[in-house]
């Protein structure tokens, strides 16, 4: 085929970015699965790097690489009951071995250790439970022998350039429709022209036109990832986090420091990146077995059970906007006529009060019930009356309270909100 150039590339990636990308703003919630050797150690997927294993001793462990089969259904079953909506797996990370059956890498599960392509078992589990597919592919290899070399190799370079292209090539042929495709760590090149990812881009994008990338092969593409924080990116940008908050792989808890998040934390987590307009991809790294982890599993179910009633202020489209009604909730919006007010403390007085909207409310329930709330609104001050003494919430305490305007509402005090409503950031100066 006849490659573009990098302006009318991403001038032709922009013309079609609103309909690729709409299931995954509708989404918002996705599993992350770091699956493969360094699943065995029980420690970190850096560990060949890290603890600098030789090569063949690091070979080995497909020796003793045994996943259960049906380990990838109960990944999908999982993220299915815990509300996720799309699901990427690490098809090979910096170790380079293939968890697929590649003709490309020799060094990969059908040759050692299952002899079973995991890649295949994910797809169709993920297509089973209703999930979106996404490919993890770690740019950055340390079994490959020109990958630390095509650094200052022209020829290694481009041998393992085109080995990488190759390898996406694969995915990108042998499972059918792939919708995400998320690259990881482009070491050792430093830009894009290193990698040839504009030309490895164009290739991913003539056999998966629907697919969305991520900005990790140093073009900006669909999406931004950042990692183990928060913070809202420019445009379309996903929460990359993992369970245990110390490593992506599995661990070992009886060896390791508690895990990371609780139930509550991650809904807070889901309330925190809907209001910056982005998603949560949540890593889990199943046991050498590929079983779920007991501080993954319980968590996630319970997470799953408040969004099935309480999802309608995390699922949808969500312009990035946080309302400061007070300082013990949280709140999302769909930038039209909704607030949902996710209350963290629940009132022990029967009212609560919400601050800063502008305009009048004309309704307010209960998202998970829909039970109307009786209130007053007056000097712009919105007066919940009449609740419960608990929480109604039986799973997190935390509640959620619909608000519905006639028109789009105006706040006195937000952050990051689009111009039609009015916000402000908080700061002294507004008060």
């Amino acid at each position: 085929m006849e490659w573009m150039s990098r302006e009318i590339y991403e001038q032709t990636v922009a013309q079609s970015r609103e309909q690729r990308m709409a299931w995954w703003r509708q989404a918002r919630f996705g599993m992350f699965v770091h699956f493969g050797l360094y699943s065995l150690l029980g420690r970190n997927e850096w560990a060949m790097a890290l603890e600098n294993f030789p090569r063949r001793d690091y070979e080995h462990l497909a020796d003793r690489f045994h996943p259960e089969p049906e380990a990838p259904r109960a990944w999908a079953r999982l993220a299915q009951a815990a509300g996720m909506k799309y699901m990427v797996l690490t098809t090979r990370h910096h170790d380079g071995f293939s968890l697929w059956d590649s003709e490309v890498n020799p060094y990969n599960s059908v040759n050692l250790g299952p002899k079973r392509d995991i890649v295949r078992e994910f797809v169709e589990a993920a297509r089973e439970f209703g999930l979106r597919v996404g490919f993890y592919s770690s740019l950055m290899d340390w079994h490959h022998p020109d990958g630390g070399r095509a650094a200052f190799d022209p020829d290694a370079r481009a041998r393992f350039t085109d080995y990488l292209h190759a390898l996406n090539r694969e995915l990108m042929t042998n499972y059918g429709k792939i919708d995400i495709l998320w690259y990881d760590v482009a070491r050792p090149m430093e830009s894009f022209e290193g990698w040839n990812s504009l030309t490895m881009n164009q290739m991913v994008r003539s056999l998966q036109p629907d697919i969305i990338i991520n900005n990790r092969s140093l073009l900006a593409e669909d999406f931004f990832t950042p990692e183990e924080q928060l913070t809202p990116s420019a445009g379309d940008w996903e929460a990359c986090m993992t369970f245990n908050g110390i490593s992506w792989g599995y661990v070992d808890s009886k060896q390791a420091a508690p895990y990371s998040y609780n139930a509550h934390q991650i809904v807070r987590m889901l309330q925190r990146v809907t209001a910056g307009g982005g998603n949560l991809l949540l890593n889990i790294g199943p046991d050498p077995k590929g079983a779920v982890p007991e501080e993954v599993d319980a968590p996630l179910q319970t997470v799953g059970r408040w969004l099935r009633e309480n999802g309608q202020a995390v699922y949808g489209t969500k312009p990035p906007c946080a309302v400061h009604a007070n300082g013990v909730t949280g709140s999302t919006s769909d930038g039209q006529q909704r607030v949902w007010v996710w209350t963290w403390i629940w009132p022990d007085q029967g009212e609560m009060v919400l601050g800063g909207f502008l305009n009048p409310v004309k309704a307010v329930r209960m998202a998970a019930s829909g039970a109307p709330i009786a209130f007053e609104q007056v000097d712009h001050r919105l007066i919940l009356k009449g609740l419960s003494p608990h929480s109604p919430d039986p799973h997190l305490g935390v509640s959620v309270f619909e608000l519905v305007f006639d028109q789009p509402p105006q706040f006195r005090f937000a952050s990051d909100c689009p111009p039609l409503h009015g916000g402000t950031d908080y700061t002294e100066d507004t008060i």
